[in-house]
């Protein structure tokens, strides 16, 4: 099953890094307030970075990797995402 390692990013300019497998639904939790602690309040959030991946197990594993990113990597990271259609 393919899952997703996404980015969001918080009304206060800060990115919130999650794995799931359906974002739509995950940036609605996000957004209704709960998501996550961190996002809960910091809304409204919106998507700025989906990247996907075969399995849970390495969509957990980049999550991790980019949450170890400094904020300008990751900046970097979402500046260079094209979504796709």
């Amino acid at each position: 099953m393919t899952c997703y390692c996404y980015i969001v990013e918080c009304s206060d300019g800060t990115y919130y890094t999650g794995w799931t497998t359906d974002p739509e639904r995950r940036v609605k939790q996000h957004n209704k307030g709960i998501g996550a602690k961190y996002t809960s309040v910091r809304r409204p959030v919106k998507l700025v970075y989906l990247e996907p991946l075969p399995d849970r197990t390495d969509a957990m594993k980049r999550e991790l990797a980019i949450k170890k990113m400094k904020r300008l990597q990751k900046s970097k990271l979402v500046e260079g995402y094209v979504p796709d259609g």
